[in-house]
């Protein structure tokens, strides 16, 4: 069965399709070969748009209309795990004879780890797993690396052995 040309008046066949809507939708309407030259002739994508609105299909069009997140987004992995790292509750002093009354720490296979991860000795006071720490994440930050993948990574493990030794000053000392 042979399709007509959808164009006004026409009954010649019709093998080309046009879209109906702008929203890359499946709806189309064929049409003949003179009319869908005719038809793309005259296709302007973003008439009714005004330049804002262009502006902004153009800008979103760049990451395919994909939502995407700056650093600053609530749900960013290392504004997550930066937050966890900032606000760590504790306000501990010294783990090994401050506010503990020098209880001793005893540390897991995943402490020492992360003690080994951030270049530190076993037990060391918590003010200076902090202070290392921060140099760590001003060392291997991606903008202070032309976002380089390989320190963003590495980044990543050294948060979360921050997160680690965190934990675990926490619960030694709430115990």
């Amino acid at each position: 069965m042979k399709n007509i040309c959808d164009w006004n008046n026409c009954s010649k066949i019709a093998e080309y399709k046009a879209p109906i809507e702008k929203d890359n939708s499946r709806k189309f309407r064929l049409l003949c070969l003179e009319h869908v030259k005719e038809f793309n002739k005259n296709w302007n994508y973003f008439s009714g748009m005004s330049d804002i609105e262009i502006c902004e299909f153009i800008k979103s069009d760049s990451t395919w209309h994909k939502p995407t997140q700056s650093f600053s987004s609530s749900d960013n992995f290392f504004k997550i795990l930066w937050n966890n790292v900032l606000d760590d509750g504790l306000n501990i002093k010294d783990a090994t004879n401050g506010n503990t009354k020098n209880k001793q720490l005893n540390f897991n296979e995943n402490d020492l780890k992360a003690f080994n991860i951030l270049g530190i000795s076993v037990g060391l006071k918590w003010e200076m797993i902090q202070k290392k720490f921060k140099k760590l994440v001003k060392k291997f930050h991606p903008d202070m690396n032309s976002g380089n993948k390989k320190f963003e990574d590495r980044l990543k493990v050294i948060t979360l052995a921050y997160t680690q030794l965190k934990n675990t000053y926490r619960i030694k000392i709430d115990s």
